[in-house]
């Protein structure tokens, strides 16, 4: 795929809004319309969702004001972009890097929180497959899913190695599909995603050959401008109860692990390893993670899959949005 085919792939219109509203105190929000329903994601690689979903905090924090709760499946930050880009859903749960690209073409995304910092990619390939490293890759076939963090992670080491994607043929599959290809055959090698890839791992036996955590980019809640803008009052109270149920996984490890378990229906192994590779630590969005998504930028820019006119650092900047969580005082 070439770097123009990859970056209209993930193209979308660009709407502006936010930062005028936040310069002027929100104000305006009380001509926009009154809404009766909020539309979250929860996903299986963002376990704070799912302890959201199943305690039904934020729809007691809502119910006050008359506003409904409905819940989206998101099963990767491509789907949760297009998602919130289409307006069929308010908060969606995506990779830094993966946000950035999407903002870099036109999604007008927001990153307002962090949900993890995990290491929920890494390649992997069958038990006996002669892959060793990553330059053995020359010539197969690899399973990512079009503008996620796996196939970010996978571009990228592709060049520290002194490959580029005309080196391979990337096959693009959703997450569950790259893994049932390994599986059967049908692929070389698959960029994982946790809790896929635990699976992967205990269940089919597959092997993780190259692990880069650093490279690795942020998991973070984001929202339309546009919806920020107009609702700034509901965008604080999704993130108050987003902040009380990270509390919650934190001090209930046993707990998370089994709403793991029960909503993406795993075994406690598969739970546990993606857990061991998840930190909950942090929530504030910030500088740390504008610089780690800004360098995710610029090596796909030297990678040739950024054009060399985009200004990464401004896309960046623009994309992380830290008043919403300094207002709550998140850390």
């Amino acid at each position: 795929m070439s770097p123009m085919k990859f970056l209209k792939l993930l193209a979308r219109p660009f709407r502006n809004g936010l930062a005028a509203a936040v310069a002027i105190g929100f104000a305006g929000a009380a001509q926009a319309e009154k809404l009766d329903e909020v539309r979250i994601d929860f996903a299986y690689y963002n376990p704070v969702s799912l302890v959201l979903k199943e305690k039904g905090w934020l729809e007691e924090i809502l119910a006050k004001d008359g506003v409904k709760v409905r819940w989206v499946q998101s099963q990767g930050s491509n789907k949760a972009l297009e998602y919130l880009n289409g307006k069929s859903i308010d908060f969606g749960s995506t990779a830094g890097a993966a946000a950035l690209l999407a903002r870099i073409n036109g999604n007008p995304v927001k990153s307002i929180y962090v949900y993890s910092k995990p290491e929920w990619t890494a390649l992997v390939t069958q038990a006996g497959s002669p892959i060793q490293k990553v330059v053995d890759l020359k010539g197969k076939r690899i399973a990512a899913t079009r503008g996620t963090d796996p196939h970010i992670f996978l571009i990228r080491t592709l060049a520290d190695n002194g490959l580029t994607e005309k080196d391979v043929k990337i096959v693009l599959l959703q997450h569950q599909d790259g893994r049932l290809a390994l599986a059967k055959g049908d692929v070389d090698a698959w960029a994982g995603l946790d809790p896929l890839m635990a699976q992967a791992e205990l269940e089919d036996k597959e092997r993780i050959f190259y692990r880069n955590a650093g490279i690795n980019t942020w998991g973070v809640l984001n929202t339309r401008e546009d919806f920020a803008a107009d609702h700034p009052d509901v965008v604080l109270k999704v993130l108050q109860a987003y902040e009380k149920a990270r509390a919650f996984a934190l001090a209930n490890p046993a707990e998370l692990k089994k709403t793991i378990v029960e909503q993406a229906k795993l075994s406690d192994a598969v739970a546990a390893r993606q857990l061991e590779r998840t930190s909950l630590q942090t929530a504030a969005i910030g500088e740390v993670q504008k610089k780690t998504i800004e360098n995710a930028g610029v090596a796909l820019q030297q990678a040739g899959v950024v054009g060399p006119e985009v200004n990464v650092p401004a896309v960046a900047a623009a994309l992380i949005e830290p008043s919403f969580g300094a207002k709550l005082g998140i850390k």
